[in-house]
């Protein structure tokens, strides 16, 4: 599966006051992998930027002036983005200033239509709810390094949300296996037991629900790519 995370920095915060995107950052995954594959632009806005927005991301219009824009660099993108689910925090707005922005050039295109989008946000509060669920907040929850992040910035957003959502969907799917010291046995001898019939011990009712609420995430986020049945129902040990 091919997922591509997304962030947008912008002069302001509404489409509907004309307000425009001045970077896009993109980080693909496949099969939950990092390929270290990007697309990363800045943008000539052709207005001024908000001085809320500029607090935000540092990023000033004077120098984006030389920088292309958004027509420029629309194919680009959606040749990108083709056949990949979108991951991104707080989907409605960056996909809404993309959307605005594609319809600016003549090309008025549905991202939901063209591509799957998941909102991590939606996610995270499913998950945490009633908890402060911004992307600082889920680094802390996730032992996520964000220490880069002074201001906000389209391609670093990226990277710190890829993290971020594997680690909240299960973690990369990778196993680490560990390795025998120098030195060690090839074969260590086994420690022996008695013979015996083994003790099956069943999961509790708590513990299968919990295990369903996750599988249920894991559904959510992968789009049904979920390798994991229902637990099967309980047996007497």
């Amino acid at each position: 599966m091919r997922q591509i995370v997304l962030d947008t920095e912008t002069t302001g915060l509404e489409t509907a006051l004309g307000h425009r995107i001045i970077e896009i950052g993109c980080v693909e995954l496949l099969n939950r992998r990092v390929t270290g594959r990007t697309f990363h632009r800045y943008l000539n806005p052709e207005r001024d930027i908000d001085e809320s927005a500029l607090a935000v991301h540092g990023i000033s219009r004077a120098s984006l002036v030389d920088q292309p824009l958004f027509g420029d660099i629309a194919s680009e993108l959606l040749d990108f983005i083709e056949t990949a689910e979108i991951v991104a925090h707080n989907a409605a707005f960056d996909v809404g200033f993309l959307e605005y922005e594609l319809a600016r050039c003549g090309r008025p295109e549905k991202l939901a239509e063209r591509c799957h989008v998941l909102d991590t946000l939606a996610l995270a509060r499913e998950l945490h709810p009633g908890q402060r669920n911004n992307l600082d907040a889920l680094c802390r929850r996730y032992n996520v390094d964000n220490s880069g992040r002074e201001v906000h910035g389209a391609l670093l957003d990226a990277r710190i949300l890829a993290d971020v959502y594997l680690a909240m969907t299960g973690g990369q799917a990778a196993l680490a296996l560990s390795r025998e010291p120098p030195g060690a046995a090839a074969h260590p001898e086994r420690p022996r037991r008695a013979a015996g019939p083994l003790k099956v011990l069943s999961a509790s009712e708590q513990e299968r629900e919990a295990h369903a609420q996750v599988l249920r995430v894991i559904r959510q986020a992968s789009g049904g790519h979920c390798l994991w049945e229902d637990p099967p129902p309980p047996r007497d040990a």
